[in-house]
């Protein structure tokens, strides 16, 4: 089994920002591409980014114009940098590629109004 470890999660106010880290194993990360889900209580864990190992990013409408995930391939690790944060942006987020082998533990985004 890989490893997937995300951090960067934290509190933060409405209209705020946070960038996300992933460090994935290769065996997770050398895949088609990659991306980061999150769950928030009581809904289902949806996909809100991705990215393709050419660089195609896709976002969900709902955090369009706000996220903006990266990758370093040599390295890699994932990133999400999420501005201009809503209180329904409130999850555990997760990265994993998107046919997910197994998930990590996740990182908290709390964001308070």
């Amino acid at each position: 089994q890989g490893q997937l470890v995300e951090s960067g999660g934290g509190l933060v106010q409405v209209g705020g920002s946070l960038r996300l880290s992933c460090a994935a194993s290769r065996s997770v990360f050398r895949v088609n591409a990659m991306g980061w889900y999150r769950q928030a209580p009581g809904k289902q864990r949806e996909l809100v980014a991705s990215i393709t190992t050419g660089g195609t990013t896709n976002y969900a409408d709902s955090v369009k114009g706000r996220f903006t995930i990266d990758a370093d391939n040599n390295q890699n690790t994932l990133y999400l940098q999420m501005n201009s944060l809503k209180p329904e942006d409130t999850a555990v987020y997760y990265c994993n590629n998107l046919n997910p082998p197994f998930w990590g533990q996740g990182t908290q985004v709390t964001v308070s109004s």
